[in-house]
């Protein structure tokens, strides 16, 4: 490519998939992604990012509140001579 030559026509790519093909893509997405030799390459990262938007995790239910933690009073474990 050319210095001057621009990318934005990969920006403005849209694929319109059936449920079957998008399916078939996320399965061949999750193999290639689970049997990566290097899983933290940016070829991984950028197949997890495109599977991601095929395919989104559900929304996690956030964690409960953390419990405040303060140790014993001094007076209830004494030490004995």
């Amino acid at each position: 490519m050319g210095q001057g030559r621009s990318r934005s026509h990969i920006r403005l790519m849209n694929l319109d998939l059936t449920d079957a093909e998008a399916e078939a893509l996320a399965q061949e997405l999750g193999g290639t992604i689970n049997y990566a030799r290097y899983p933290l390459s940016p070829r991984i990262q950028i197949l997890r990012a495109i599977l991601q938007k095929i395919r989104p995790e559900p929304a996690r239910e956030p964690l409960p509140p953390r419990r405040h933690y303060e140790p014993p009073g001094r007076g209830r474990y004494r030490r004995r001579r």
